[in-house]
């Protein structure tokens, strides 16, 4: 997967297409991310001895299929590329604009 936690990304399919957060959490064994005020969902919780039960709101993970990376300097939707630097360190590049990701 070429994604990593901080990363800004856009959401391509689902119910919150079009929308752009950084990503929260990568799952990277079930090949999902976690994005910031994407996916919102409502969690009950139970309450206990000092503290009511409550309705809070929170991210859900999607498909890192439904994600792409956005453009450092065309905020576009881009794909990801690989390539070694010059001291021989493998890093990430927007394919749009040739910009470094790392």
């Amino acid at each position: 997967m070429n994604f990593k936690k901080g990363d800004k990304v856009v959401v391509i399919a689902g119910k919150d297409k079009g929308k752009e957060g950084s990503i929260l959490e990568v799952l990277r064994e079930e090949n999902k991310v976690v994005v910031e005020g994407v996916n919102m969902v409502k969690k009950h919780l139970k309450g206990n001895g000092e503290q009511a039960g409550s309705i809070v709101e929170r991210e859900a993970s999607i498909h890192a299929s439904n994600v792409m990376m956005l453009d450092p300097k065309t905020k576009k939707p881009t794909r990801i590329g690989h390539t070694t630097n010059k001291a021989g360190k493998k890093v990430r590049f927007a394919k749009k604009s040739n910009e470094n990701l790392d």
